[in-house]
């Protein structure tokens, strides 16, 4: 088997961050591997599994006991194992990231925006609003005005009642004018969410797995272990960007975008690995039951389907 050589920088990158976001890595993989296979995984296999990426067993007991205090997961033992999976709290917080990160297609905008004007909001509240609308691609037009282009009514209104904020805001529906120019709005677009950081975040994981997808394009045959590895750290980078990214609809995005080739070259990558990564994952991998099962049929969906 071919082990990548292309990992080795993928590793040393994860393994230079000071400090290691270890919780983070084991929230990727979850949502990546140990939900679609049966949502429970065996923490010694969990210990083994992400060694090689330089996660200590002692770092891995520790951050999984953070997750758990933090009520993203929660235990099971059997005997003198201890197995884990996402609570329901868990599942819910980032489902909607991995919703985003394998679905194959944005939707068309019909041109609509959901306007905030918050003048009833002291500071701490605007700051509680705007971290949970900024997921849902709210960003801020002036002091008094927060708009997005792709926020459903409902989705917002669930979150203003959860704030109990409901009484404090005012939310208009409004609509671009196609008999004017949009390049004002892509001006004010680029600017209030400040597209130009963000596409350079997607430049550097362009550069960064380019050379991986080069080389998996000349192998014949892969190293289990190695796909899983670089799989892992694929998608683990890629979700970090995606909670950065406001998730515009393409009429409001550059022609150029950087995001859309960095989501092709995800996506062929991801395929590519799938195979061999599957392989490992259920040979390397335990739940309650022995080996975790075969993936989920939702799993080959991804990316508008792996097999296809």
């Amino acid at each position: 088997m071919n082990e990548l050589k292309t990992l080795n920088t993928l590793l040393k990158r994860f393994q230079n961050q000071k400090p290691i976001r270890a919780s983070s890595l084991i929230i990727s993989l979850y949502g990546d591997t140990i939900e679609p296979h049966g949502s429970t995984v065996w923490l010694g296999s969990l210990i083994n599994a992400l060694e090689p990426i330089g996660i200590s067993e002692r770092l891995m007991r520790t951050s999984i006991f953070r997750l758990t205090q933090d009520g993203w997961l929660e235990s099971e033992k059997v005997g003198r194992k201890s197995y884990y999976r996402l609570t329901t709290q868990g599942h819910r917080k980032f489902e909607q990231a991995f919703q985003r990160i394998y679905s194959p297609n944005i939707q068309t905008w019909n041109g609509s925006w959901l306007l905030i004007i918050g003048s009833h909001l002291n500071p701490d509240e605007k700051k509680l609003l705007m971290d949970e609308l900024q997921w849902q691609g709210f960003a801020t037009f002036s002091t008094q005005l927060i708009a997005s282009p792709c926020c459903e009514k409902q989705t917002l209104k669930a979150i203003l009642l959860s704030l109990n904020l409901e009484e404090k805001v005012i939310v208009f529906e409004a609509s671009s004018n196609t008999q004017f120019s949009n390049k004002p709005i892509q001006e004010l677009v680029r600017d209030c969410w400040n597209l130009d950081a963000l596409s350079q975040h997607y430049q550097e994981f362009i550069e960064l797995f380019l050379p991986v997808w080069q080389e998996l394009s000349e192998l014949d045959t892969l190293d289990p272990q190695s796909c899983f590895l670089t799989r892992t750290l694929l998608i683990h980078d890629y979700r970090k960007l995606l909670l950065r990214d406001p998730h515009l609809p393409r009429e409001l995005l550059p022609i150029d975008w950087e995001g859309r080739a960095a989501r092709q070259l995800c996506r062929n990558i991801y395929r590519k690995l799938t195979p061999a990564t599957e392989k490992w994952i259920e040979h390397n991998l335990e739940s309650v039951h022995g080996p975790l099962p075969e993936a989920n049929a939702l799993f080959y969906e991804r990316f508008g389907g792996l097999n296809s």
